[in-house]
């Protein structure tokens, strides 16, 4: 599913994604896998579980960053 993440509070490590179903999901920032310094704004895909986001991918900058880093 994609989505935009609306609103990230790295002091909690929690966030929201609003989805292109219209709904809001909320999100830890562990089940992101590539990392991103702002995140509010970005758009993203992942995969519902349990009513949360996971597995999240920022859809931002060069298409490796989804990869993260892998030690190059």
């Amino acid at each position: 599913m994609y989505g935009e993440i609306k609103k990230f509070r790295s002091d909690l490590g929690i966030g929201v994604i609003r989805a292109e179903d219209g709904r809001a999901y909320r999100f830890e920032g562990s089940d992101i896998r590539n990392r991103f310094e702002e995140l509010e704004g970005k758009e993203v895909h992942f995969e519902l579980g349990e009513l949360k986001a996971r597995d999240i991918i920022v859809l931002a900058g060069s298409p490796w960053s989804a990869f993260g880093s892998i030690g190059l």
